[in-house]
């Protein structure tokens, strides 16, 4: 099948997607990204914690990055996910992810062993993957004809999730050490009752059997879309597991205390939470490439600004970097729903999958580059990458296509 052919981008309208109502029913669609928020709060706490697992257990920054593929190695079960939520109601998973999120990493603290970490995290990864198979195609059908905004209120759970995580972990572990962190697993049981309550009456769609392509027309339909997508996820990735992994390690590094390596992390994540707000409302407007293209260019100028300085000055730059580098988000899962509305579970899912694989797959050859030749220089390679992804943005439709799957 032929490349979806690329609107101009001044006619960049986003089309009323099927079974969409129109109407943007906010109260909703912020229940889910409440939900998403407390659930990335707990996957958040790894990060921060690296430092302390580093010193406890003597890993090096390869093994350090491995923990993060054992919580990211379940996404590759999301198409299945994804093609089970076309077909049935899986709200339920949307519903028990702040909870069992809340578990499995509040217990990262009191793991006896890596594996134990690793199994912990294993068990988080297939809970995440299922929240995110399924969550975002509820809010986007919940958004009506406003779907990057629908997509940008998701991502804002995430990033003020990824935000608030840190600062909750690294406190908790100041006053009441790693053996303290399980006390934080009650609020995800909260949590979970109130998105219970918020969903329970949520209308799902199941298109009729007659209605819904055959899962192999999708997946061969999505070839030549996937492919330039997966080139410009790949080379955003290392930028982005720098940033979002390995950011509290190199300022560890360079002196700083864990908390205040924390603190930075979280400063970039709470831009982030801006920058996915207007990410995806401004894509709607203007077009998803093009927020795809400003990412690209603005983020390695400031990463490459942020290593140049020091102290004060690279704790000032972090705002620019998280806003310009999460920004894109919304734009992309936009994309992927809007060009497949008839599957968008199942597109969905093969989407976050490969995000997914390719990050973890990032995120090791950052640690393998850090162990050889140091965080600066593997930090400095990450700001560098995303600039050859500018080619593969004119393969990407600008607005939704004909796709008929």
């Amino acid at each position: 099948m032929p490349a979806p052919a690329i609107a101009p981008a001044q006619t960049a309208q986003p089309a009323p997607l099927e079974g969409a109502s129109g109407q943007f029913q906010s109260g909703r669609v912020v229940t889910i990204t409440a939900g998403h928020a407390v659930h990335d709060t707990y996957t958040a706490f790894l990060a921060p914690l690296l430092p302390a697992f580093k010193e406890s257990m003597l890993l090096s920054n390869t093994q350090l990055g491995l923990l993060t593929v054992f919580l990211n190695a379940p996404s590759l079960v999301q198409p299945v996910v994804g093609y089970l939520g076309d077909r049935i109601d899986l709200r339920t998973l949307i519903m028990l992810a702040p909870a069992v999120a809340g578990v499995t990493m509040s217990l990262l603290g009191v793991a006896p062993s890596y594996a134990a970490l690793a199994l912990l995290l294993l068990i988080a990864g297939l809970n995440s993957a299922n929240l995110h198979a399924v969550a975002p195609v509820m809010a986007g059908r919940l958004s009506g004809d406003s779907l990057g905004r629908g997509m940008g209120f998701w991502m804002v759970g995430g990033e003020l999730g990824r935000t608030l995580g840190p600062l909750i972990v690294v406190t908790a572990v100041a006053r009441v050490g790693l053996q303290g962190t399980p006390r934080l697993m009650a609020f995800g049981f909260v949590a979970s009752l109130l998105v219970y309550l918020g969903l329970r009456g949520v209308p799902v769609h199941i298109p009729r059997d007659g209605d819904r392509p055959a899962s192999w027309q999708v997946l061969r339909s999505m070839g030549p879309f996937l492919v330039p997508l997966a080139a410009i996820l790949a080379v955003r990735a290392l930028m982005i597991g720098a940033l979002t992994i390995y950011l509290p390690v190199f300022l560890s590094e360079e002196g700083a205390t864990l908390w205040r390596a924390g603190a930075a992390l979280s400063v970039l994540q709470a831009a982030g939470v801006v920058g996915a707000l207007l990410g995806g409302a401004l894509s709607d407007r203007l077009g998803r490439r093009l927020i795809l293209m400003l990412s690209l260019l603005l983020t390695p100028a400031f990463m490459f600004a942020f290593l140049a300085a020091e102290g004060l000055g690279q704790f000032l730059l972090l705002p620019a970097l998280g806003l310009t580098a999460l920004s894109t988000a919304p734009a992309i899962m936009a994309l992927v729903q809007e060009s497949f509305p008839q599957s968008r579970s199942l597109a969905n899912g093969m989407y976050m999958a490969l995000s997914f694989l390719i990050q973890s797959g990032a995120v090791l050859l950052l640690g393998a580059l850090a162990d050889r030749f140091g965080l600066r220089l593997a930090f400095a390679v990450s700001a560098a990458v995303p600039l050859l992804g500018l080619p593969f943005l004119r393969l990407l439709p600008q607005r939704r296509t004909d796709h008929t799957v």
